[in-house]
């Protein structure tokens, strides 16, 4: 039973990272400020601008 319980959980952590909450809980943690709506549209945006603002060959 633990070896399904050691995939699940590493397969949750995959998951987490995927959908970017891993990133998220760190934008949180370094920037000393709690969960919020308005919090998550920042995150959201600033990693979008980021991501399509960057220059793409080929």
């Amino acid at each position: 039973m633990t070896f399904i319980r050691k995939v699940a959980a590493g397969v949750l952590a995959l998951l987490r990272e995927i959908g970017d909450e891993n990133a998220y809980a760190r934008h949180l943690a370094a920037h000393g400020v709690k969960h919020s709506g308005a919090e998550w549209r920042k995150f959201s945006d600033a990693r979008f601008r980021e991501k399509y603002q960057r220059a793409k060959c080929c």
